[in-house]
């Protein structure tokens, strides 16, 4: 059997257990534990003594549960089964998460279901290694931080999707400017998941929602953003939303070139919206009838138009030059009954 000297992290980066890989220890054996790791001692599927960053002869008394399970011949250097784990307690702030499938939301400004997407990243650190390694970790010879995520995703999953639901409709945010409200979902959702990974003996450290979006192609969020285009079109026009509606149809019955029964709805709905478009033009005629045209006199008795150089009135019959007093020849005001120049009553 060979003798084991030194024992220490061999491990590859990014790992947050590693398992020694060889079982056959003995005593006077150096175990290094690098900083911010620590190792612990399994001897029969139990875990035992737990040692800090530094260099520890395993003939100490700072293994004394190992030791005690083990019968070691005063001054031998006796060989005996255990097995070590090395843990990373250092903080991993790299952690990625997403959902797998879109989150259904209803958007409570415009009504509709859209589904949700979210990612982000959090910062965990193993505090405390025993429990870790016997809760999660288990028999594995490594487990990495992703393994970690693959294992928090069922309750972080959850967490996640119920929060970013209930604010959403209790805050009443519009999916399309959520990016605004990121950092406030991402201290909530992150107090929910603590005592998640405490419980496990993980410490999260941080949590990000990075983004919350919506699929570009997704047919609900394509009909939304249409409509958004829509009303601030008509919004910059001026014009409501039936005036569009109205001249899109005949639009559309004007480029019509077939016949038959199509010709025929393609009638019918210009009719319709002819209605319409009448009705409109009715009011702006309405409003420019009482506009005078040019080339045209209006008569000083009836005040009806005439063409220009008319001598008689074509509605009263009345001469359209002035009115004039027989008495004194001067000009007399329409509907005048006396002469405001000598005093003549006017015929």
């Amino acid at each position: 059997m060979a003798i084991i000297d030194v024992v220490k992290y061999d491990g590859p980066s990014g790992i947050l257990v590693w398992r020694y890989p060889q079982g056959d220890l003995s005593w006077g054996t150096q175990v290094i534990v690098n900083q911010s790791q620590e190792a612990i001692f399994f001897k029969g599927g139990q875990a035992l003594d737990v040692l800090g960053p530094g260099t520890h002869t395993l003939k100490t008394a700072n293994i004394p549960l190992l030791r005690g399970l083990i019968k070691v011949p005063f001054g031998g250097e006796t060989p005996f089964a255990a097995e070590i784990y090395f843990i990373n307690k250092a903080v991993n702030l790299d952690v990625k998460w997403g959902t797998n499938n879109p989150i259904p939301v209803q958007d409570p400004k415009f009504n509709v279901f859209l589904p949700v997407r979210a990612f982000g990243q959090f910062g965990v650190q193993v505090e405390d290694s025993k429990l870790f390694v016997v809760q999660i970790a288990g028999t594995v010879p490594e487990f990495s931080a992703e393994a970690l995520s693959n294992y928090f995703r069922g309750a972080l999953m959850t967490r996640a999707k119920d929060y970013i639901a209930e604010t959403i409709v209790k805050q009443k945010i519009n999916l399309l400017e959520v990016s605004a409200h990121l950092e406030e979902m991402s201290e909530g959702i992150g107090k929910k998941l603590e005592a998640d990974f405490a419980k496990y003996g993980v410490k999260l450290v941080n949590f990000f929602l990075n983004s919350v979006d919506v699929p570009e192609d997704d047919d609900s969020v394509v009909r939304l953003k249409k409509a958004l285009a829509d009303r601030a079109e008509m919004d910059i026009l001026g014009a409501g939303y039936n005036t569009k509606r109205t001249f899109d149809t005949l639009e559309k019955a004007a480029g019509n070139e077939g016949g038959g029964a199509g010709a025929g709805m393609g009638l019918g709905m210009g009719l319709g919206a002819g209605a319409g478009v009448g009705n409109l033009m009715s009011s702006v005629l309405g409003q420019s009838a009482s506009i005078k045209a040019p080339g045209t006199t209006a008569c000083p008795s009836c005040k009806a138009d005439n063409a220009a150089g008319a001598k008689f009135c074509n509605t009263c019959g009345k001469g359209m030059g002035a009115l004039k007093c027989a008495k004194c020849q001067g000009e007399l005001a329409s509907g005048s009954k006396f002469c405001n120049s000598c005093g003549e009553k006017v015929a």
